[in-house]
């Protein structure tokens, strides 16, 4: 679902609707259910922003004092750090055929483990040209005897399906112990 972006989400000071508001201090201490111009007032004495976080019962507001600016400065800087925290796994993808050499099977493995000691998600598709779609159990052997080659870097994410001609296996690299 695609969000919105002229719905606001955040309402501070005036932008507030509700005409009772829980105010809770900057510290975290209650202050007590205020109309909203009370609250507003003591906001402002206390030269910090009104800014709501949450609703009761769809009547009663419960707004914070703090300062709006600071807070959305903590938030953006927050969104930045775990952004830089996420580990991003990319899909490799390595293609075999039915009747592949040794060689360019051992090639393939050394390719596909390199994927996997980098973190990525590899696909390992074998393709079927022309009749060797009646020789399926043929391409299973080829991808069982692939699979052997990395077991030990790898294990099996989803187990080998044919997909039009196409039989394809998902290896995810094993976790280190």
């Amino acid at each position: 679902m695609a969000e919105n972006k002229n719905i606001k989400t955040e309402f501070v000071n005036r932008e507030i609707r509700a005409r009772q508001i829980l105010v809770i201090n900057d510290d975290g201490t209650k202050i007590g259910p205020l109309n909203k111009f009370e609250a507003l007032k003591l906001a402002e004495e206390q030269g910090m922003d009104l800014f709501q976080v949450g609703m009761q019962d769809n009547q009663v507001a419960i707004a914070k004092i703090l300062d709006y600016g600071k807070y959305k400065y903590e938030q953006k800087r927050k969104q930045r750090e775990n952004k830089k925290n996420q580990v991003k796994v990319e899909n490799k993808e390595i293609r075999l055929t039915v009747g592949i050499g040794d060689h360019d099977l051992d090639t393939k493995a050394r390719k596909a483990r390199e994927f996997l000691e980098e973190g990525d998600r590899v696909k390992i598709s074998l393709k079927f040209k022309g009749r060797e779609i009646t020789y399926q159990e043929l391409g299973l052997e080829t991808l069982n005897k692939f699979y052997t080659k990395i077991e030990d870097v790898a294990k099996i994410e989803k187990e080998a399906k044919l997909n039009t001609r196409f039989l394809d296996m998902y290896v995810v690299p094993k976790k280190a112990n």
